[in-house]
């Protein structure tokens, strides 16, 4: 017969055995910090507040310095939003150097794939990829990377948690509840992997009329501050939704560069102060 000790010894054995099977952690070599920027669902401005998170950091600190990584492998938006083409030169040990733009080295799938084929990959495939992109760029000495997660929580989301030391992970969510209902599977996974949620930035949170200024709230107003409080994670801060975020990222100029006086650049200049507050809470 079955009785509870022995099945509770049958648990902790298999514990053990998945915990023999799982890759050791180990650091990018160079690398402080890494931060992941992820999202529970596409759409949105996931990437965009990865681009402008990682320019946020350095012009925030100069002293500062800061990379990116796209590792969102089937929609690389990375070297559109930081207007970069061509491919990574090799070092002489055989590593990719990162393309550079507005004092980011960035390193993206989208450097390695033609622009307009699709990406039509089985799981494998993927996660050959990720190795790639983890475990072979030269970074030089970087203070944090900024890594643009695909959406979702799937293998490529488990696989970086697994391989690479995490600092903390921030949860890209617009107000409405069905994308909030996929940011907190998101943030759960993290907590699952032992990754700290550094907290929840709420996008596309209100729309100012640029003839009138009155302000509609198009995706209804603050759910991702309530879900920050339900989560129990902190609300790293509210971006608008803004043409000019969107047309600067359309062209490659993000706007923390292009329009860095304006409250849109402000907005993504606040998030990164509380990324690194937070940072610091976590990692005390």
């Amino acid at each position: 017969e079955i009785t509870l000790a022995s099945s509770f010894a049958l648990q902790e054995r298999q514990k053990q055995h998945m915990a023999k099977g799982l890759p050791k952690q180990k650091p990018i070599t160079g690398v402080k910090q890494v931060i992941v920027v992820a999202s529970g669902k596409g759409g949105v401005g996931k990437s965009t507040t990865a681009v402008n998170l990682a320019l946020g950091l350095m012009i925030n600190n100069p002293s500062k310095s800061v990379g990116l990584l796209d590792a969102d492998v089937y929609g690389p938006s990375i070297p559109k939003l930081m207007n970069l083409k061509g491919n990574p030169e090799l070092s002489d040990n055989n590593l990719m150097i990162p393309l550079t733009n507005y004092g980011i080295p960035c390193m993206s799938m989208g450097f390695l794939v033609d622009d307009v084929a699709p990406i039509v990959w089985r799981g494998l495939m993927v996660m050959s990829a990720i190795e790639k992109l983890l475990r072979q760029v030269d970074w030089g000495s970087l203070d944090y990377l900024v890594v643009d997660m695909p959406p979702g929580t799937g293998d490529v989301q488990l696989s970086i948690s697994q391989n690479i030391p995490v600092a903390g992970a921030v949860i890209v969510s617009t107000p409405q509840d069905i994308a909030l209902l996929d940011a907190r599977r998101g943030a759960e996974m993290f907590k699952k992997v032992h990754v700290p949620v550094l907290g929840l930035v709420q996008n596309m949170s209100v729309f100012q009329c640029p003839n009138c200024n009155h302000q509609t709230h198009i995706f209804g107003s603050d759910g991702a501050r309530q879900l920050a409080d339900t989560l129990g994670v902190q609300f790293l801060g509210d971006v608008p939704l803004h043409l000019n975020i969107r047309e600067m990222s359309d062209r490659g100029k993000p706007v923390v560069v292009s329009s860095p006086d304006s409250p849109e650049a402000e907005a993504y200049r606040k998030v990164a102060s509380a990324v690194v507050r937070r940072l610091e809470e976590v990692n005390t």
